[in-house]
């Protein structure tokens, strides 16, 4: 119903086990059709696959190895193109599943907008649920040029769905006057511009909570992530977002699932995007999961 049951095309690196046998499913979800700039992240879970196979099983930040996780790349979801409503209550139905079957989802986007029908699933399953959500962008509109479904909602949607008081962003640098005014007067949590020291200092306030972690890659800065659609100067090293997962893979927080959205590779001459991208994917799976 939901993947392209013949796929054989490249998985993630070590990503082999079979649905049933797998703890951590990932699934891409090729979706790119509200983008305000530039489109292409339909490509980017495929793209991140690809480069995942120049990584290391090990990781020297956890010393664990990917050997130890029992993974199932389910490849990219069958979406419809240019079907955002239907698109995203399928991204639903399949959370709804996941969530249901026991399994740690982690998902490769597409645009942001992705990550909304997943909150929603979560909420369904964790009702003490937060997010923690890295970006450069606020995403707090509540629509764009008069369309609701937008990459520049999802957060704005959560707060709506959990309360502002459960939604966390760091790393934010760009938004409308009205998004940050909102997250003033909402009582959510933002950290301007930096990532990884405000991170450290919210954790302990959320120990022993669910948290659902989302990162957006352009909270980078477009010297370490050019592929991405709507990239924005000012941001953050690869070394500080590495930091920030080691963080939260560090505290006392149940993280529940997470996602990385918003690689475009036809921006990313280099693959440095990709690369990096599948780099942060092995950390949080090692790191996010096996507590």
């Amino acid at each position: 119903m939901f993947f392209d049951e013949g796929y054989s095309g490249r998985k993630f690196i070590m990503a082999d086990k079979s649905y049933d046998d797998a703890e951590i499913v990932m699934y891409g979800m090729p979706m790119d059709y509200t983008v305000s700039f530039r489109p292409g992240s339909r490509f980017g879970p495929n793209r991140i696959r690809e480069a995942s196979i120049g990584l290391e099983e090990y990781s020297v930040y956890l010393d664990r190895h990917l050997e130890e996780l029992r993974v199932h790349d389910a490849g990219d979801m069958m979406l419809p193109f240019g079907n955002a409503g239907r698109s995203l209550d399928m991204i639903e139905q399949l959370l709804d599943q996941l969530f249901a079957d026991g399994k740690f989802p982690v998902g490769l986007g597409g645009e942001h907008l992705v990550t909304w029908p997943v909150i929603k699933a979560a909420h369904k399953k964790y009702n003490d649920l937060a997010i923690i959500h890295i970006d450069a962008h606020a995403d707090l509109r509540e629509e764009y040029e008069g369309e609701v479904l937008s990459h520049s909602t999802p957060v704005r949607k959560s707060c709506d769905l959990l309360g502002a008081e459960n939604v966390y962003s760091f790393g934010i640098r760009s938004g409308m006057r009205e998004e940050f005014q909102f997250a003033k007067e909402s009582g959510m949590h933002m950290s301007k511009f930096e990532v990884a020291e405000p991170l450290k200092k919210i954790l302990p306030t959320l120990a022993g909570r669910n948290v659902y972690v989302t990162i957006d890659i352009d909270v980078l800065d477009p010297a370490y992530a050019p592929g991405t659609g709507t990239a924005e100067a000012g941001g953050i090293s690869s070394k500080e977002l590495l930091e920030a997962i080691h963080a939260i893979a560090g505290s006392d927080v149940n993280v529940i699932g997470c996602d990385l959205v918003e690689v475009a590779p036809v921006y990313d001459h280099s693959e440095k995007t990709s690369i990096a991208a599948s780099k942060f994917i092995r950390e949080m799976m090692l790191g996010f999961t096996g507590k």
